[in-house]
């Protein structure tokens, strides 16, 4: 990517669908709260997955690394991030984080595949998606 690439900020509050019985965050939560991010970032470029899959494009997580380090809890407000990161081919790394203010609860490295939503055979990233992401 060119330069720095910026980081994408997403709020999400804690309810108590995203907790167990004793109020922290359930583990797999925190990846959809990073999907949400992810999506909102897409949002943010100018594009939605609505309109790529009209367009024949799914964007699909080839693979995930998370590290949870401290608990999140019922109510807690978070700050979740989105970094794209190298793009190879048909594939975008991101680095994203779940924060409660300055504290890290968890940290992943989220590489997503461009597909044809067809076939589901990977493809490259569209020239218009590609000059959005200033690759």
């Amino acid at each position: 990517m060119k330069g720095e690439a910026a980081c994408f900020h997403h709020t999400v509050r804690v309810y108590i669908e995203d907790t167990d019985a004793g109020g922290i965050v359930y583990y797999v939560n925190y990846l959809r709260f990073m999907e949400r991010a992810r999506s909102e970032w897409l949002r943010a470029k100018g594009f939605t997955q609505q309109a790529l899959l009209e367009k024949g494009i799914q964007l699909v997580v080839h693979s995930v690394t998370n590290r949870y380090l401290r608990p999140a809890y019922l109510d807690d407000l978070l700050t979740v991030t989105a970094t794209a990161g190298t793009l190879r081919g048909a594939r975008l790394t991101f680095t994203q984080k779940a924060l409660r203010g300055e504290q890290i609860l968890s940290e992943a490295e989220v590489v997503i595949a461009c597909v044809d939503a067809t076939t589901l055979r990977p493809r490259r990233w569209p020239g218009e998606l590609l000059a959005a992401l200033e690759v």
